[in-house]
């Protein structure tokens, strides 16, 4: 399951992540699929030579080792379609200890580039850039009196810029002709909308792979600012509609998220808070057709009830591994939720980090007994 795959990935990474050496010892290296190993077994062998030069000899001895075990792994172990990544070193255990640890890693998409690398820690950018979040959208919302500047990248809101306005309300001031005032009013909130255009165009120009610009507030503000061309003309090409949001602060950057729905079907975020909608609704309609919590769903999995599995991406590893393999085994589709949004986080926090919807309503027996007997 592709999902499973990617959170697995993800795991492994958090783990290389964490483990450093104590000085530049600890081996990076990527090897691309047509890569011949005879290169890469010849030049890691010169580069143990070459390791003699290191003056300290603690150092020196970790890379030799680290570098020994590689070769010896490259033996045996083979490099699939999309390359080899083997990270190996003296990992620092603290209290003056270390151990050599070997990693091997399947990348999740084609290597292009062969990478040996020394340093404290490993070298994991490559990795992380297949797994970096690739669709990017900016996020407007205003009205007269502030704007919000955001961007959504992957399933994470990043609010970036919050501007205010100097624009005078719609009461005149006395001593002023309503027609002075009326236009001193639309120069103010001209001159607000240039500043807004001017800012969102020095954050959101750079970002090359911007993939939209989603634009909210209330009529008719936000279909002014569109109208009246703010924006630069590139980022003015991208904007993929205008959306009715009540908030103009940070909240309302995840209110247009929410309003835009149909533009950003497909993401990720997108499917899951439609998941969490859907479990969430259960909840307050009919508790009969889902079940929360460890024991519970284990249990619900045991009856092969369960039609879709949610699992919080920070549930822990042995947890998640045990789950899906029993989801597996009753053909329950299994959904993994990412905490960064408010309905994904309140699966961690209120719900265990587990829950269920379930294919039909179930009697829990166990639950009954324990039930008459109190």
């Amino acid at each position: 399951m592709e999902q499973i795959k990617r959170y697995e990935f993800r795991k492994v990474l958090e783990d290389l992540r964490k483990k450093s050496g104590r000085g530049t010892e600890l081996v990076s290296v990527y090897i691309p699929p047509d890569k011949q190993l005879s290169d890469v077994t010849s030049y890691l062998r010169s580069e143990h030579g070459q390791a003699m030069n290191i003056k300290s000899k603690i150092t020196r001895t970790n890379v030799q080792s680290a570098l020994e075990s590689i070769l010896s792994k490259l033996r045996y172990v083979p490099v699939g379609e999309h390359g080899l990544a083997i990270f190996c070193g003296a990992i620092d255990k603290g209290g003056d200890k270390t151990d050599i640890e070997t990693i091997i890693v399947e990348p999740p998409s084609k290597l292009f580039s062969y990478i040996y690398h020394c340093d404290s820690s490993f070298f994991l950018e490559p990795l992380e850039a297949m797994i970096e979040e690739k669709e990017r959208y900016g996020l407007l919302v205003l009205d007269r009196r502030e704007a919000t500047i955001g961007l959504l990248n992957g399933k994470t809101v990043e609010p970036l810029k919050h501007l205010t306005s100097s624009v005078p309300g719609k009461m005149r001031k006395g001593g002023q002709s309503a027609q002075r005032f009326q236009r001193l009013r639309e120069i103010a909130i001209d001159d607000f909308y240039k500043r807004i255009g001017r800012h969102a165009s020095q954050i959101l120009l750079p970002i090359a792979d911007l993939k939209g610009i989603l634009i909210g507030g209330p009529s008719p503000t936000k279909e002014e600012f569109v109208k009246g061309e703010y924006l630069h003309y590139e980022l003015q090409n991208k904007i993929l509609g205008e959306f009715d949001v009540a908030y103009t602060d940070e909240s309302g950057l995840y209110e247009l998220v929410d309003a835009a729905e149909a533009v950003l079907e497909g993401l990720d975020l997108v499917r899951e808070k439609k998941l969490m909608a859907r479990f969430m609704k259960l909840v307050a309609n009919t508790e009969t057709l889902v079940a929360y919590g460890e024991k519970a769903v284990r249990r619900k999995l045991e009856l092969g009830a369960v039609e879709t599995l949610l699992v919080s991406e920070e549930l822990e590893p042995e947890l998640v591994r045990d789950f899906v393999s029993r989801a597996e085994l009753t053909g329950t589709d299994v959904e993994f939720i990412s905490t960064d949004f408010e309905e994904g986080a309140q699966l961690k926090r209120a719900f265990g980090g587990v829950a269920a919807m379930l294919r039909y309503k179930t009697v829990d027996y166990a639950q009954e007994a324990a039930n008459s007997s109190s």
